[in-house]
């Protein structure tokens, strides 16, 4: 199953790289179509359906696409998709683009746990740090915690970088204990 959308994902991120799309809204394009699929029940009965002719499902999906201003390349995606009966993968081979494009492109997802709500001003700067440490452009995820005390937690893959008040006093609690 993960293979089918990592294949799919991976075909498509190419045809992003190699016709130099924006990625954002390839992703989001993709998304979106995902999502309308899984709020109907009736456009996944269509789409779904070896009965309903494969013109119906195209014109379908160009009246989304046109209403919903999706480029023509996430449309044609989307149109393989159908034709191989391959709809219901459609939010996994979103989930699969956005990391092998972040991938291609050097951009690493950052969760941020602050203490209390960052303004714009510290979001930038924690933001442009954390691309420092890790060379890479940042996509960063805001969380509150109020445990924290203070200070931020951030995570990026299986890294924890601990800067919170919290965490400080762990670290002294187990100092003195050990």
């Amino acid at each position: 199953m993960a293979s089918v959308a990592s294949t799919y994902a991976r075909a498509f991120a190419d045809v992003v790289m190699e016709m130099h799309l924006d990625a954002g809204r390839a992703v989001g394009g993709l998304r979106q179509i995902a999502g309308l699929l899984a709020e109907s029940t009736e456009l996944r009965r269509v789409w779904e359906n070896p009965a309903v002719p494969a013109d119906q499902k195209r014109n379908l999906l160009d009246a989304i696409v046109e209403r919903a201003g999706i480029e023509k390349h996430v449309r044609n995606l989307v149109a393989v998709l159908i034709d191989h009966r391959r709809t219901h993968f459609l939010a996994r081979i979103a989930e699969q683009l956005e990391r092998e494009l972040d991938a291609r492109l050097g951009v690493a997802e950052a969760e941020v746990t602050s203490a209390r709500e960052l303004g714009d001003p510290e979001r930038r700067v924690l933001e442009s740090q954390i691309a420092k440490v890790t060379g890479k452009k940042v996509r960063a995820h805001f969380g509150l915690d109020s445990s924290l005390l203070g200070g931020a937690v951030v995570r990026i893959g299986s890294t924890i970088y601990d800067g919170s008040v919290k965490g400080q006093l762990e670290k002294i609690r187990e100092a003195i204990s050990s």
